[in-house]
C-alpha cells in the first residue's frame, strides 16, 4: 500500500482560511469609444441595467448595456460632461455640463433631449432626492439650484458661502449636506426652506469633494484632498469624530449601512474599502491598485457592485468601465 501524505493538502487549507476573502473582486470589465482623458460621474437605472458615464473628455453621455456588457450609445455635444442623476419615477435623465452651465434633461428610454435648464456656469454635481421628488444642481459660482424633474422648473437657488462640490440628503429629515473646499466647511441646508441652516469648519483637512451619509448614526463622511483623508462629522453638533488617511484625489464616496463598509475611488491610483467598527472608529481593511485618474466610481448597496471610470489606457480604444463584487 502506498503511502498517502496530507501534509501538503492539509497546508493548503490552513493556508486559504487564513487568507481572509476580498472585499472587493473585479468580475467584468467593458470597453468604452473615446479619447485619453478625464471621466466624471455615474448613474445607473436599474430596471433596465444600464450604467450612465459622464465620458468628460469626449463631451458625451455614455450608456451602457450592463446585461450585455457593452457600450450601447454615446450622446454627443455634451460639453464637458459632470454630474448625472437618473430619476426612476419619471425615467428620466439628468447632466451637468461643466462648460455653459446648463443641465440637460434626457427621456430614460430613448434618450432623446426633453429640456436644457441654464444655469450661471459650471453644472457640476447633479442629485436626485427621492424623498422632496427635486433634482439637486451645483453649479458656479456659489449656488445650489432646485429642479422640479417633472415640469423642469427652477423651484430655487440656494445661495453658498462658497463654491461647492460634493453633497447629500438625509431620507427621514429635510436636511442636505454640502462640502465646500475652500474655506474648507460643511454646509448643512434645509430641503423643505431650501436654505442654509448652518456651517461647520472642518478642521482636520481641506479640498473636501465627496460627501457619504451614514444616517441612522447621525455621521457624514468627507473626502479630502489637503491632506488626503475621509473625515468623520457628526450631523448634529459638526463635531469631527475620526480621520482616516487615504490616497490622494479622491473624487467619489460611498457608504454602505449593511455591511458596515466605505468605499471610495482615489485618482492617486487607489479603490479604498474602509470597516466603519462603530460610528466613531474606522479603519482602511483593503487598497487596491487602479490605473492614476480612476477617480470616479458608483456603489450600489442593493447588489454590491462598485462601476470605477477608467480613463483610456494605452494600447486600448477608449475608457473603460471596471466592475467589481463586494463581499457580502
Amino acid at each position: 500500500m502506498k503511502n498517502v501524505s496530507w501534509a501538503a493538502p492539509l497546508a493548503a487549507l490552513v493556508f486559504a482560511l487564513a487568507v481572509p476573502a476580498a472585499e472587493l473582486e473585479l468580475v467584468q470589465t467593458i470597453q468604452l469609444k473615446g479619447k485619453a482623458g478625464g471621466l466624471d460621474h455615474l448613474a445607473l437605472d436599474a430596471k433596465r441595467e444600464r450604467l450612465f458615464v459622464a465620458n468628460k473628455t469626449n463631451n458625451t453621455l455614455d450608456i451602457v448595456d450592463l446585461k450585455e456588457g457593452k457600450l450601447l450609445e454615446q450622446k454627443p455635444n455634451q460639453t464637458a460632461i459632470q454630474g448625472i442623476a437618473y430619476v426612476p419615477d419619471l425615467d428620466r435623465v439628468f447632466v451637468g455640463l461643466g462648460s455653459n452651465g446648463l443641465c440637460n434633461a434626457f427621456d430614460g428610454e430613448k434618450y432623446k433631449i426633453l429640456k436644457t435648464i441654464n444655469f450661471k456656469d459650471d453644472a457640476d454635481n447633479v442629485r436626485y432626492n427621492p424623498v422632496a421628488k427635486v433634482v439637486y444642481v451645483a453649479h458656479a459660482e456659489k449656488a445650489l439650484g432646485v429642479i422640479d424633474p417633472k415640469t423642469f422648473a427652477k423651484k430655487a437657488d440656494i445661495k453658498l458661502p462658497a463654491a461647492a462640490e460634493g453633497f447629500a440628503s438625509e431620507i427621514k429629515r429635510p436636511r442636505l449636506y454640502l462640502v465646500t473646499p475652500s474655506p474648507s466647511q460643511l454646509v448643512v441646508i434645509d430641503t423643505d426652506k431650501n436654505e442654509v441652516v448652518t456651517t461647520h469648519a472642518i478642521k482636520s483637512a481641506a479640498g473636501g469633494h465627496p460627501v457619504a451619509l451614514d444616517e441612522a448614526n447621525h455621521r457624514v463622511f468627507v473626502g479630502c484632498h489637503k491632506e488626503p483623508m475621509v473625515v468623520v462629522i457628526d450631523t448634529e453638533n459638526g463635531k469631527e469624530i475620526a480621520t482616516v488617511h487615504i490616497p490622494g484625489d479622491v473624487d467619489d464616496l460611498f457608504h454602505d449601512a449593511k455591511s458596515k463598509r466605505l468605499y471610495a475611488s482615489c485618482g492617486e491610483g487607489a479603490l479604498v474599502v474602509i470597516e466603519q467598527q462603530d460610528a466613531d472608529t474606522y479603519k482602511v481593511v483593503e487598497k487596491l491598485d487602479t490605473p492614476k485618474g480612476a477617480r470616479t466610481c458608483l456603489y450600489v448597496a442593493e447588489t454590491g457592485r462598485l462601476y470605477l471610470a477608467v480613463p483610456r489606457q494605452e494600447g486600448k480604444e477608449g475608457p473603460e468601465i471596471r466592475v467589481y463584487q463586494a463581499k457580502q
